[in-house]
């Protein structure tokens, strides 16, 4: 009896190394009145194994989609909620015409280019947390990301030509934020087709009505 089976009982010594090692074919082969039983078990194991591996590439891959997700829309509500913010700046600084910036004292206009710094440093911080304006004006109508509010007679632009933004739109992401509220040419001749009308996910945007 050697140093390396002292102690061990026959046919025991090697038996770890073979244990997740044999294939079903080499336990069948190896005759016995329990081979074929002990082959179909140790597929079954082996066929257990490879769902879970897959199972859990699976969970993995789905979990960095959750929180890329989570990441870029997270905020979604809350940049929605800032648009109105947006909205009322812009308002007030497009009433102002060069006339009447021109006739305020030193005071006003520096409090209206605070203003308007304000607004830019909004758009800034939007930006940098995903979400861009549209800018719709001259392009073809689409609505993935417009609405249409009214048409207007215009024959000098093809038919279907945003010729008027009532409300600027957003984007977040790969989703529409909301949806810019437009007026559309009608009346001139049919636009081009575009080489590629893939529809983006809109799941965020308003229905569209054209009236």
């Amino acid at each position: 009896m050697t140093d390396e089976t002292a102690g061990a009982p026959a046919g025991v010594a090697n038996e770890p190394e073979a244990m997740g090692q044999t294939a079903p074919a080499d336990v069948a082969a190896a005759g016995g009145p329990d081979s074929e039983a002990l082959a179909k078990e140790v597929a079954e194991y082996r066929d257990r194994w490879m769902r879970a591996v897959a199972e859990m590439e699976n969970m993995r891959r789905r979990t960095e989609r959750e929180v890329t997700d989570a990441r870029t829309y997270g905020v979604t509500a809350f940049a929605r909620d800032l648009l109105a913010v947006a909205d009322n700046m812009h308002r007030a600084l497009s009433t102002l015409t060069p006339e009447v910036r021109d006739a305020t004292d030193a005071v006003v206009r520096s409090m209206i280019e605070g203003v308007e710094l304000t607004e830019r440093e909004l758009a800034k911080v939007l930006e940098k947390h995903g979400v861009k304006k549209l800018d719709p004006k001259d392009q073809k109508f689409d609505p993935n990301f417009h609405q249409a509010m009214f048409e207007v007679p215009d024959p000098s632009v093809p038919s279907g030509t945003v010729v008027q933004v009532v409300q600027d739109g957003y984007t977040i992401g790969e989703r529409v934020l909301r949806p810019a509220l437009v007026g559309v040419a009608k009346g001139g001749p049919k636009p081009a087709p575009a080489a590629n009308d893939n529809p983006v996910d809109a799941s965020a945007a308003e229905p569209v009505t054209g009236k």
